[in-house]
Parts: C-alpha cells; sequence; structure tokens
C-alpha cells in the first residue's frame, strides 16, 4: 500500500461541502456564458448577423465547450488518477476562474473585429476543458471517502452543483438586468458576473486546499501508467453506456438553462427579468429533485433511480413544450420546472453510480470520459438543434425529440448493474484483465 494512507482523514463533512462549492463555482463560470449566449453575445460579438443567426452562433460557441469536455477529462483525469483527486481539482478550478475572468474583460468587435469572436471561442475552449476535469474529480471526494451504505446520500452535494450554479447565475443576471438600463446592461453589465467569478474561485481555492487526499486512492496500491488507455482497454462498455445513460440529463439540462432562456424571451416574448426570474424557480426545483434521488438511491439503488428519471423524461419531454407555449409566466415557470425537476431524479444517483463503475487506477479518468462523451451527445447537439428546428417545427418538435433521448437513456440505464454495494477497492465485475 501507499505509504501516504496513513494520513489524517479529512472529516466528511467538509469533504462534502468542499466537492459542493468547487462544482457551484466552476457551473457558475461556465452557466453565466450559456446565459449571456443567450442574452447579449449575439449583439456583442455577431452584431453583423441578424438576430436569428446571432442567436444561433453565439449558443453555437457555447457548444463548443462540449467538444473540449471529453479531452478535458482525459487530460486531468490522467493527473487525477497518477498524482491525486486534490491535486488536479485545484488545477481546474484555477483554469476555469482565469478563462471567465478573461471573458468578462474581452471587448467586443467594435474594437477586436474578427479576433473577439475567436479569442471567445478558446476562452470557452478552456472553460470546457476545465469543467470536463470538474465533475469526475468532485464525486470521487466523496464516492471515495464515503461510507460504503451513504455514497448516494453524499454524492448529491457535488451534483447540486448545476442546480445551485444555474440559480445563481440567474439571480446575478436578474440582478444586473433590474439595476441598469439595457444599454447599460448590453455595454457593461453583463461582464459583472464574470468579474465577479474571481471571489467565488477564492472561496473555492481555500476550502479544497484545506483537503486531504481521498481515502481509497490513498490505500490503493499502483498507479495505472497511461489511465485513458487502460480504462478503453477493460472498460469500454461501462464508458459506452455510462455516456448513454447520463445523455438525457445532458440534453433536458442544457435545453433548460441555455434554450429556454431564448425561447422565452424570444418566441414567447416573455421579459428578459421573468425569465430570469423563473430560471432561480427552475434551479430550486432541480436542487430538491437532485437530493430526493440520490438519497433515495441508498435505499433502492442506483440503477431504479436512473431508470425512473429516465422513463418520466420521456413523459416531460412530451408535454414541456405545450404547457411553455401557453405564453403566460407562470406557464413558463412550470414547463421550465418540469425540464429540470425531471433531471435530478436521474443526476442525483448518477453521481456515485458512474465512480462505481469504474476500478480506481483509473476511476477518475473513466468516469469522466463517460460523463463528458454524454455532454456532446446531450448538452452540445441539443440546444443547437432547438434553435432549428423551433422556427421551421415549433418547440413540440424539441420535446419529441427531447422523448426519444431519453428513451435512449433508459435502454442504456437497464443494461448496467446495479452498483449500490459496489465495494471501491475492488476491481469492477466485468472488468477485462
Amino acid at each position: 500500500m501507499d505509504g501516504s494512507s496513513a494520513a489524517p482523514r479529512t472529516p466528511m463533512g467538509r469533504v462534502a461541502m468542499a466537492s459542493m462549492a468547487g462544482t457551484v463555482i466552476e457551473f457558475y463560470d461556465f452557466f453565466i456564458y450559456g446565459t449571456a449566449a443567450a442574452l447579449v453575445f449575439n449583439k456583442v460579438y455577431f452584431p453583423e448577423l441578424g438576430a436569428a443567426q446571432g442567436t444561433a452562433l453565439a449558443v453555437a460557441t457555447f457548444g463548443v465547450a462540449f467538444v473540449a469536455r471529453p479531452f478535458g477529462s482525459i487530460l486531468f483525469g490522467h493527473f487525477g488518477d497518477r498524482i491525486g483527486r486534490k491535486r488536479t481539482l485545484v488545477s481546474t478550478l484555477l483554469l476555469m476562474g482565469l478563462a471567465t475572468l478573461a471573458v468578462g474583460l474581452l471587448p467586443g468587435a467594435g474594437t477586436l473585429d474578427i479576433w473577439a469572436p475567436i479569442i471567445l471561442v478558446v476562452l470557452r475552449v478552456a472553460q470546457g476543458l476545465a469543467v470536463g476535469g470538474e465533475w469526475a474529480g468532485a464525486t470521487l471526494l466523496t464516492a471515495e471517502n464515503a461510507p460504503a451504505g451513504r455514497r448516494g446520500g453524499y454524492a448529491a452535494f457535488p451534483q447540486l452543483g448545476p442546480s445551485i450554479a444555474f440559480a445563481l447565475a440567474s439571480a446575478t443576471f436578474l440582478i444586473t438586468a433590474l439595476t441598469m438600463s439595457e444599454e447599460a446592461f448590453l455595454s457593461w453589465g453583463w461582464r459583472v458576473p464574470f468579474l465577479a467569478s474571481v471571489l467565488l474561485v477564492g472561496v473555492g481555492l481555500f476550502v479544497r486546499l484545506r483537503l486531504e487526499e481521498t481515502t481509497t486512492f490513498r490505500q490503493s496500491s499502483g498507479r495505472a501508467r497511461l489511465p485513458v488507455a487502460e480504462a478503453l482497454r477493460r472498460q469500454p462498455r461501462e464508458i459506452v453506456l455510462g455516456a448513454f445513460i447520463v445523455t438525457s440529463v445532458f440534453a433536458f439540462f442544457y435545453v433548460g438553462v441555455t434554450y429556454l432562456t431564448t425561447y422565452g424571451t424570444a418566441e414567447l416574448g416573455l421579459p428578459r427579468t421573468t425569465v430570469l426570474a423563473m430560471g432561480i424557480v427552475g434551479g430550486v426545483v432541480f436542487a430538491a429533485t437532485t437530493i430526493i434521488g440520490a438519497v433515495a438511491s441508498d435505499r433502492y439503488g442506483r440503477r431504479r433511480l436512473v431508470v425512473l428519471g429516465n422513463v418520466l423524461a420521456i413523459v416531460v419531454g412530451l408535454i414541456a413544450f405545450p404547457v411553455l407555449d401557453i405564453g403566460t409566466p407562470w406557464a413558463f415557470g412550470l414547463g421550465l420546472s418540469l425540464v429540470l425537476g425531471v433531471v435530478g431524479v436521474a443526476y442525483g444517483p448518477v453521481g456515485a453510480q458512474l465512480p462505481e463503475l469504474f476500478a480506481t487506477r483509473y476511476r477518475y479518468t473513466g468516469a469522466g470520459m463517460a460523463y463528458n462523451l454524454a455532454g456532446v451527445l446531450g448538452g452540445a447537439v441539443t440546444p443547437l438543434l432547438a434553435t432549428q428546428l423551433v422556427p421551421t417545427f415549433g418547440g413540440f418538435a424539441v420535446g419529441l425529440y427531447l422523448a426519444f433521448v431519453a428513451l435512449v437513456s433508459t435502454i442504456a440505464s437497464l443494461l448496467v448493474r446495479d452498483t449500490r454495494s459496489a465495494d471501491l477497492a475492488e476491481d469492477p465485475v466485468g472488468a477485462r484483465v
């Protein structure tokens, strides 16, 4: 065993809060870009294009990060599996913080011409790399430290990051929108959430630097020389199935946090402040269902809860846009809450399920690859596809597509074993030698 196994163990409460704090900050930085892309970037960085084309291209720059995320999971997964979870997570937080600050300082196309959108894309790639390395490491903080019978419940903490971050991002933009004119918001107000993230990153670094390495990693013997190669050789099935299991989560979530912001203002004619306020409500609903799903998975099993969440998502996909198209603020809030709320049922348990599928030697890499491949399939493609479907076929076409994605995720969920009783110190059942 590694001699560092005798190092003091960080209290579980501190581990849980550190995992949540980091994911809140990283996803806050990630989401404020999405909100700004939906509300502002078409005017600031693509002013020569029409409203529809400018919005589509702005949303496309949001999707670029999803392409980078699998590479981030491989890059940071390599170091997370080789040198440890803690030091790697400090690096992802720093990269995200610097990239987000740079976006907040980046001049528009009126100043830098074509270089403005080019630099914007580069910074978005950096954000994608950071988030690609963040999620797996944060979930391993809880999974590899928590008692076996409570891994699902503790997994709720890092899984709360996206819901809290979305509510926080919506609240930040709402405050700026309420306290300044439209002209001021477009000129400089949208930059405030990006610049303010520096304070959050400082808090996150303080919390994470106080952690010890995870118990399972310290006690494991040997390190994978090339974690990505070992993960692909020994557990390719789990990587692929894990990706399809989470694809529905990403599709619904990123339609909710990015595309519906545009849909509410441009298609339904709702005030931007109303849409942002309902975003806060949706984030709270998502947080509640995430906690319920995670805690329930300790009693009923990861597989059952993930299957349930994906089956419910099929139904929500079919009814969400008819509800949204009623066109009132409360109908928008209900539709958004349905889209985000159903995500949490499956997303809560996934924080324990994916780490439990892989061996310690390449767990950071394997879980991260599965999760971030799902990000490409669900998070990058779906919002961009929605911008093309709605003008021709209407919102219900997006709902049909979401229901189809949920069906695929349901099938994938049924093809994996339940991992609730998995021993993280042992190789998973079915791993190739």
